[in-house]
């Protein structure tokens, strides 16, 4: 029999066992990669609410009719007034009235147009993705004849042609943002049609119209949406270019453009007539492009993968 000594000497000259091993280096720890936030994002989305806000219920601010005189032409910004605090224009009216009256035209024609484009767009760009073929060559060629004709003589042949109103700049507008949106529905419902989800809601016997409505139109809305405020910027663009050449909204209807026609003339000695209207013109489509932006990386699967 082997003793407890000859085990214990034993057991030191073989060493420890496999549990009394010291343990290995511990595996590095990576941290979650964090993308930071700009600031200028919820800036952009403080803007747009003031904007919007101010658009909607303009009746019922402390401001003067935006077709009345209150004070002397041309007067430049006074801070002591609410009225002048961005001054008059060449008639006396008061430029904040203006600009907040004419941010309800270039708000109506961007997400109207926007709105209507990307619903008319869209369904034609899944039609295409989904049936292929036929369809697919017919909305192709629908797409890139509109992307052929000069946007800026469209629009000047609309106005010329139709009676300039708010109803014939989004009639304009919105035949020059489908061809956009054909486009990008037509890219994803191409992706989409070629997963394992669609494949089985059709051997299940699904419909062409509940797999488009229910399978692929849910799908396509976070990338549809995060290209809409982009869409939307561009209009007000357009809008302020129309009404600029005399061509938009006629007055006494007041809108961004038309305000910065009205005092390009005295530019000279009145800069303020012309920046304010810009400023605004700028801030919006500046907010518009930093939302855009910002839904696109929170939306789009390719960027954050």
């Amino acid at each position: 029999m082997t003793s407890p000594e000859q085990t214990t000497e034993y057991a030191k000259e073989q060493g420890p066992g496999p549990r009394a091993q010291a343990p290995g280096p511990a595996e590095p720890s990576v941290p979650t990669a964090r993308r930071r936030r700009s600031v200028l994002v919820p800036l952009a989305y403080t803007w747009l609410a003031a904007v919007v806000l101010a658009a909607a219920f303009a009746d019922v601010l402390p401001l003067a009719p935006y077709g009345t005189p209150i004070a002397a032409p041309r007067l430049t910004p006074r801070p002591d007034s609410l009225n002048l605090f961005l001054g008059t224009d060449q008639l006396g009216r008061s430029l904040l009235s203006r600009c907040v009256y004419g941010a309800r035209v270039s708000l109506l024609v961007g997400a109207g147009a926007g709105l209507a484009g990307a619903a008319v767009g869209s369904g034609l760009g899944m039609l295409a993705g989904y049936f292929r073929g036929r369809v697919d060559a017919l909305m192709q060629l629908l797409a890139d004849a509109m992307l052929a004709f000069p946007p800026l003589i469209l629009l000047l042949a609309l106005s010329s042609i139709l009676t300039p109103s708010v109803t014939t700049i989004l009639i304009g507008l919105t035949l020059l943002v489908i061809p956009a949106f054909i486009r990008l529905a037509r890219a994803n419902t191409l992706t989409w049609a070629s997963r394992e989800f669609i494949t089985a809601a059709h051997n299940m016997g699904a419909s062409d119209r509940r797999i488009l409505l229910r399978e692929i139109l849910p799908n396509l809305l976070p990338s549809l949406g995060a290209f809409l405020p982009v869409v939307m910027a561009a209009l007000i663009v357009a809008e302020g270019s129309l009404s600029f050449l005399g061509m938009g909204i006629p007055p006494p209807t007041p809108s961004w453009g038309g305000m910065i026609s009205d005092g390009k003339d005295s530019i000279g000695d009145y800069p303020h007539m012309v920046f304010v209207p810009t400023a605004f013109i700028f801030l919006t489509v500046f907010a518009l492009n930093q939302a855009g932006d910002h839904l696109r990386h929170r939306f789009d699967r390719g960027l954050r993968e």
